[in-house]
């Protein structure tokens, strides 16, 4: 496959392709992709209407498309090596005509919407029904693959989105803004996550490496830990700070409320049984990669990152 240099990216900016981080990778890794901070000719596709947020950055240009119009979209990408989907949970019914437009437009790489636990057998049987959203539009690359030569497809399976989850759901446990903490069962259980940083620098490694990645899921890590790891370093990020006040729970009782809630059509159900999954001891239900070498991180150049690192990023969102 002839190298990619023109990327389009579906949904929201991915800023994280540009993070400080990923400079400092070596030159030879991203010479010739527009996604390097110094390049051009980036991009980004929004739904109707682009966010109010949006940093209209040198290099970056911003199209509004409809995403059910195939034909359009096959204009916007038309000259385009690659495609990044990183649409929200709402928008999943729209991957389907995207990956028709990159397949009428030549596009050579596709990397679909996964960014999570990807085809995870060990995930509640609840979230199954949550998976089968994404699956539509992985079959659909996956068909599009088998019948056109020069198109093909990449899933990037993360985990968890570890610094900015943690930010963002205390309901893992973790209250940044008050300094609480919630410690599931015994606090030891394993599972892996990927930061923003390295979420950015897996893309980059795809498409650096689009040989090596052709048809298939991808697996990266940041970090194995659990909550023990974590606390200690949010503590130690407190030494001079607001201490950190411990609480503890049952998983059981959190997986027991998720399921009622999704008995009875309520929300919060997928967030409660998520955490569950991530703590329930002796499960490994959130480990994508058991140890480094079962990764492509070495691949993708994705860097291995201490709970110090991430808490500190978590901090810092």
């Amino acid at each position: 496959m002839s190298s990619i240099r023109k990327v389009a990216v579906f949904g929201v900016s991915l800023r994280e392709l540009r993070h400080p981080d990923n400079r400092r990778s070596p030159p030879s890794r991203l010479r010739g992709h527009h996604l390097h901070p110094t390049c051009r000719d980036l991009l980004f596709l929004f739904h109707l209407q682009p966010p109010r947020s949006f940093p209209t950055e040198a290099g970056s240009i911003v199209h509004v498309a409809d995403y059910s119009d195939v034909a359009s979209l096959t204009t916007a990408l038309a000259g385009h090596d690659a495609v990044v989907s990183v649409l929200g949970p709402g928008a999943m019914a729209h991957e389907v005509p995207l990956v028709d437009a990159a397949v009428a437009a030549g596009v050579k790489r596709f990397v679909v919407n996964d960014f999570g636990w990807g085809q995870n057998p060990r995930s509640y049987p609840e979230m199954v029904e949550v998976g089968a959203r994404r699956h539509v539009a992985w079959d659909r690359a996956r068909e599009k693959a088998a019948s056109n030569p020069g198109f093909s497809w990449t899933g990037v399976t993360i985990g968890n989105p570890i610094d900015w989850a943690l930010r963002r759901f205390p309901r893992m446990g973790f209250n940044v803004a008050e300094h609480t903490a919630i410690i599931y069962d015994s606090g030891t259980e394993h599972f892996t996550g990927t930061t923003l940083a390295g979420i950015g620098q897996a893309v980059v490694g795809v498409l650096s490496h689009p040989e090596e990645t052709a048809n298939r899921f991808v697996k990266v890590r940041s970090i194995k830990t659990c909550q023990n790891e974590l606390l200690e370093a949010f503590q130690e990020e407190a030494a001079s700070g607001k201490p950190w006040s411990v609480e503890h729970a049952k998983v059981a009782d959190l997986l027991e409320g998720g399921r009622q809630k999704h008995q009875a059509g309520a929300p919060g159900w997928i967030l409660d049984l998520l955490v569950a999954q991530l703590y329930e001891e002796g499960s490994a239900r959130c480990v994508v990669a058991a140890s480094r070498e079962d990764s492509d991180a070495d691949l993708l150049g994705v860097r291995e990152e201490t709970a110090r690192e991430v808490v500190a990023k978590a901090l810092s969102q």
